[in-house]
């Protein structure tokens, strides 16, 4: 008896020494990969202390005009400390930090990395942009440019760490950029007065817009709450390996294994966007999602919550970034029925088969066009049949059995299967991410790039050339938020 007593005890010693051989042999993998990755860059080690943060939010930075004079003396520091340094020439002609480049942003006609504003003498109300981890306020340029157009006081906020060098992404917290998002969004408020302020989010600008929304909503401190919200490819719940980015980060801390700090080390040549990414930036988008989720639960333990601002959110049946089903999950289904709308970019169902997709959305799209207990208004944009390239709008409202139909004029590209999560804000035209034709000459053009030749010769994964990015439906996702905005409950 006391040999079956102490079996319990050997089972568990066994699975601890088990449990300690695995994360010693994944811990050798990393090392592996540590010491045979591509080397790190200056825009990799290089850290600009002119950076905003929190911490210089609370010691004088209180203002947005602030925030830009701060931004102008970081830019500086980025010439003077990556810039100066990096050598030029032909051989460096798609090196973002090669002066004269031609994926140098300082030599188009305006560096979007900074913080914008497109004033209104007399707006009708006020939009700010929040765009995407990694990314820079050029992401939602067409959108900002747009409501501009119609009468909108319009701010787009650089987020902290973001439009300089991938090294900003080492230590960027998600309290700096929320504290930015307050700056940005009591001056955009102090500009319009007493007329409706909407934030528009991408990728992690939406968490960004919600937990500010929510803020305002729960705690007040003085914010000023939306009258409505709009997100794209929102980051509402990410990959569960995000969860394990902070390990990576601190294990980055041991000597010689700094490069555990990034995910990917890759050729800068994008002018508005890095293409490295490091474990912090991760977990940053971690916290964020995780504490969003849970403030969200908090708010509507008693039922649904009733005066969140009206919502649209716009996301790619197919994300290799976010989960699509999150949106219902962490976010819809909290709010009460009829005043949000979730609208879906299906897969083009006339050129590929699903015998080849890894996994396909038809049956999650299937599944919600078919559920009559979803509170809010849900919109389809895919094939009109599966034998042509003809789109239709497939509608249904809240709680309803019955979808109605409309045609959209616009067709699938040839050669495009689906959207992605880069894809959504730019239109077809876009200078630099939309269709060649229309890339400006003598100027880079990164949103079809035509290039064969044999496996493992980039220096960058093959999958990049893949990854679609621009919109063939931007005019319906643009025309659609104007509407929202312009709408009262």
């Amino acid at each position: 008896m006391r040999g079956v007593a102490r079996a319990p005890l050997v089972l568990l010693r066994y699975a601890a020494i088990a449990a300690i051989g695995f994360l010693v042999g994944i811990l050798a993998l990393l090392v592996v990969r540590v010491r045979s990755g591509p080397d790190l860059q200056i825009w990799h080690t290089e850290r600009l202390s002119e950076e905003f943060t929190a911490e210089k939010g609370k010691d004088g930075i209180r203002t947005f005009e602030g925030y830009r004079e701060l931004e102008d003396v970081l830019f500086g520091q980025l010439d003077q400390l990556v810039y100066q340094e990096v050598q030029t020439g032909p051989e460096f002609g798609l090196v973002r930090y090669s002066a004269g480049s031609l994926a140098d942003p300082r030599i188009r006609e305006k560096d979007w990395n900074r913080s914008f504003e497109l004033a209104s003498d007399e707006a009708v109300g006020g939009v700010l942009l929040l765009h995407g981890m990694s990314d820079s306020p050029y992401s939602l340029r067409s959108l900002g440019e747009a409501f501009h157009e119609r009468g909108f006081h319009v701010v787009g906020l650089r987020l902290p760490g973001h439009g300089t060098a991938p090294s900003g992404l080492l230590s960027v917290t998600a309290e700096d950029m929320i504290a930015a998002v307050r700056l940005a969004a009591g001056h955009l408020g102090s500009r319009i007065g007493s007329k409706p302020m909407h934030i528009v989010g991408y990728s992690t600008g939406a968490p960004l817009a919600l937990a500010y929304a929510v803020t305002a909503l729960d705690e007040g401190e003085g914010l000023r709450a939306p009258e409505s919200l709009i997100l794209i490819s929102p980051s509402i719940a990410i990959t569960p390996a995000a969860a394990l980015a902070k390990w990576l980060r601190r294990l980055s801390l041991v000597p010689g294994l700094r490069k555990l700090a990034w995910t990917a080390v890759l050729p800068e040549f994008d002018p508005y966007k890095y293409n490295s990414f490091t474990a912090n930036a991760g977990d940053q988008v971690h916290r964020l999602t995780t504490g969003l989720y849970t403030r969200l639960n908090s708010l509507s333990a008693n039922g649904p919550i009733e005066d969140f601002p009206r919502t649209l959110v716009f996301q790619s049946t197919v994300d290799a970034t976010v989960s699509p089903a999150a949106v219902i999950d962490n976010l819809l289904q909290y709010f009460v029925p009829g005043r949000h709308e979730l609208v879906l970019f299906d897969v083009n169902r006339n050129r590929i088969k699903s015998t080849i997709l890894v996994a396909d959305p038809g049956p999650l799209t299937a599944r919600l066009m078919a559920d009559e207990s979803l509170p809010f208004w849900l919109t389809l944009v895919g094939n009109a049949t599966a034998d042509t390239g003809a789109v239709v709008i497939r509608t249904k409202a809240p709680f309803a059995e019955t979808v109605s139909a409309a045609p959209l004029e616009a067709r699938w590209p040839r050669g495009v299967i689906s959207l992605s999560h880069v894809a959504l804000p730019f239109p077809p035209d876009d200078p630099l991410y939309g269709r060649r034709e229309f890339a400006e000459e003598g100027q880079l053009s990164l949103g079809q790039i035509d290039m064969q030749g044999e496996r493992n010769l980039l220096k960058f994964p093959s999958d990049w050339l893949l990854r679609l990015r621009y919109n063939p439906f931007y005019n319906y996702l643009e025309e659609r938020s104007l509407a929202w905005i312009q709408a009262t409950d």
